[in-house]
């Protein structure tokens, strides 16, 4: 990581993360893990009953393990870096923290109202489920590069080149599917809450640059 990269917005939201990441398995083995966990997770639960608030916040910089940090970053890397070329510094910080809280929040809410039943729990989460990562926020950046620069061509799995529309989409269908089908306690509504704000940011810039925004899309067809 070289000078430059290590002062952009990016370089260190993914030294924010892995140093979170560290200090939480430092307190974890001093703490224990479930004394640990509800102070720094998101849980429906406790947040509809109006207890620990900040984990909107603090879910958003804390991952589940070495494999889902590692995955979230080299998205973020990728990703990230040319999301905040394209737009500027101020606007992606505002968009990735924005679209990780509002992913925390429609969690919460779907899990909230219909995560009591097994069917509803197995399509929104339980209300009792920890959530943590970067996801949502990242889903944010990928839905502002699916309507500013559609034709943009991406590596799904750094293998099956797609259009980033095409990529997005995929994305959303597959992971909710497979953790449908398979039970596995995966935040799918928290990922189409950044993907909602990132494509309705994207639509906003849109709206406000049109011509900026043509010139983009004639570079990437």
């Amino acid at each position: 990581m070289n000078k430059n990269f290590a002062s952009t917005y990016t370089g260190i939201i993914i030294g924010v993360n892995v140093v979170a990441f560290l200090a939480y398995l430092v307190f974890a083995y001093i703490f224990g893990e479930s004394v640990l966990i509800p102070f720094v997770a998101l849980q429906p639960a406790l947040v509809i009953a109006g207890k620990n608030l900040w984990t909107f916040a603090t879910s958003m910089f804390m991952h589940a393990g070495i494999g889902h940090l590692a995955m979230n970053m080299l998205s973020l890397l990728f990703i990230g870096s040319f999301v905040e070329r394209l737009i500027g510094r101020k606007r992606y910080l505002w968009l990735y923290l924005g679209g990780g809280l509002f992913a925390g929040i429609l969690f919460v809410v779907l899990a909230g109202l219909f995560g009591d039943s097994v069917l509803g729990e197995r399509i929104f989460g339980s209300p009792y489920t920890f959530a943590v990562g970067a996801s949502g926020a990242i889903f944010a950046l990928g839905g502002l590069l699916a309507v500013l620069v559609p034709k943009l061509r991406v590596l799904v799995f750094f293998i099956i080149p797609m259009p980033m529309w095409a990529a997005m989409t995929f994305f959303i269908i597959v992971i909710w599917f497979f953790s449908f089908a398979a039970g596995l306690p995966i935040g799918n509504s928290a990922h189409l809450g950044g993907l909602i704000v990132g494509v309705a940011y994207g639509f906003y810039l849109n709206k406000k640059y049109p011509k900026r925004v043509e010139m983009l899309r004639n570079r990437f067809k």
